[in-house]
This record gives C-alpha cells, structure tokens and sequence, in this order.
C-alpha cells in the first residue's frame, strides 16, 4: 500500500471498513499504515490511495468534541428477508455499523440485535462458518459489557465477511459491504453533527477523495450491477454528496450537513425496503 497526499488540509471521516470505513488526513507520501494526526489522534491507514481511519476513533474524535447522546442514533431495524445477494452485501455493512452505533450507545440490547442480524446476513450470503465464531463472541462480551472486545469482534467480523468475498471473487459484494457501512455511519456523523452544530464537528465529513472511490467502484463493476436499483440509486445519491462536499470549500454549513443526511437517509431507506 502507498500514499498520496490528500488534497484536502483538514480533518475528514467516515467510510469503507466496519463503519465501514472512513476518511481522513492522508499520510505523508513514502508512509503507510497507521498514523496518528493531532490534535485528535485519529489514526487511519491507506486502501487504494484513500486514508480509512479505525471505525471507533470517528467516535472517539465527537465523543470530544461534545459528547453526543448515541442512544438516541440507535435504530430498531427490521432486516428484509431477500435472495439479492447486493441487497444483502449493503444490508450486512449496514448492521455492522448499526453494531458499532449500539457499542458506543453500551447498549447491550442492541448490540445483541445487531449480533443476531449479522448471523443472520452471514447466513443468507453463504457465509455462516467464517462469520460465525465473531457473531457468538459479540453475544458473549455483550453479557459481560466487554464493549473494547466488542468493537474489535465487529470490526473483524467485517474484515472476515469482506476477505472471504474477496476469495471467492466476489470483489463487488465486498465494496457493497463498505458502502453499507459508509451510509449508515455517515448518517449517525450527520445526525449528531446537525444536533449540535459546530464546525470542527462538520470536519469530520470531509471526505470527498473516499465518495469518488466509492462512485469509481460501481462505475468498474460488471453493467447488469451498476444498473442494479440499488447501486443505481446510490451512484446518483454519492453525486449529491460529493457536490456538497468539494462546495464546502470555507467548511460545512448546518444546511450542508441535513442536505448530506436527507440524502444518506433516503439511500438507507432503499437498502431496507422489502421489495
């Protein structure tokens, strides 16, 4: 993996791993991996030329920026039943973000939810055995609150589903797990962010070189996926947010940042839908 010089000066986040990832600063050209950027640590390493940070630390960076209520960014989710193996990919990077929401909210409950639907998912993309020994190990540290154990069995669990596809050439599916992923936290970011408004706190979407990334990887995939409902609906809805992102040349607005929401939402509300 190499580096290449972000082109934006500030702070970024969110996108394609557990949360499924993030952006962020890139590292200095010649680095790879790890690096840690002040004044809030956010640590991230290089996939294809675009910084993805660990899913957690998005958290970690608006935990001190203003200690939002993440109980209140909890969702009740009803996974659709389906045998759309694209609908299920973002359903599946969907829930482990949902996952890591429910960690930072240490709610027990939903982090079960979220542990079952994963199962679940796993299940239905023929990936019970890899996922398995992940979604039993979220159920037991949730009995015993062990929410560190948690985030790093989400975030392997991600890995696992993501390494497998990859194995198996399923390399499309894999990038709709990140886009799962990226949808549904880029939702929370936006919701706690309009919440409390701030610009430091609207940084963090500042990331327009990981949506180019993710609007380049439909692009590549086979034509009968890119005309997909789905993929189609998100294409177009990453263009909306992308537009808003390199406006934002003096920082976000509060209307930028519901506009950005509205249109994750809206994309969110599809991958749900039971059609």
């Amino acid at each position: 993996m190499t580096s290449s010089i972000c082109p934006f000066p500030r702070l970024a986040a969110f996108a394609a791993g557990a949360f499924l990832t993030t952006s962020a600063l890139a590292a200095p050209q010649g680095t790879t991996g790890v690096q840690e950027f002040d004044p809030l640590a956010f640590p991230g390493q290089v996939v294809d030329d675009v910084v993805v940070p660990v899913p957690s630390e998005v958290f970690s960076v608006l935990d001190k920026l203003g200690e939002p209520n993440w109980k209140h960014e909890i969702r009740d989710l009803e996974v659709p039943n389906s045998s759309d193996r694209t609908k299920l990919a973002l359903l599946f990077g969907y829930v482990v973000a949902e996952g890591f929401v429910a960690v930072q909210a240490e709610d027990k409950e939903a982090v079960k939810d979220a542990g079952r639907d994963v199962t679940t998912l796993a299940t239905a993309l023929g990936l019970t055995k890899a996922v398995r020994p992940h979604a039993q190990a979220i159920l037991d540290a949730a009995d015993k609150n062990d929410w560190r154990s948690i985030r790093k069995e989400f975030d392997q669990t991600q890995k696992t589903v993501k390494d497998t596809m990859e194995e198996m050439k399923d390399v499309d599916l894999s990038q709709c797990v990140s886009l799962g992923g990226w949808l549904r936290g880029t939702a929370s970011v936006t919701s706690v962010v309009s919440k409390n408004f701030s610009a430091d706190r609207a940084e963090l979407l500042n990331q327009p070189m990981l949506v180019e990334h993710f609007v380049n990887a439909i692009s590549k995939m086979p034509k009968s996926a890119q005309e997909h409902d789905l993929l189609k609906s998100i294409r177009k809805g990453l263009g909306s947010v992308l537009e808003k992102m390199e406006g934002a040349v003096d920082g976000f607005s509060k209307d930028s940042v519901i506009d950005i929401s509205k249109t994750c939402e809206t994309l969110l509300s599809g991958i749900l839908s039971k059609k």
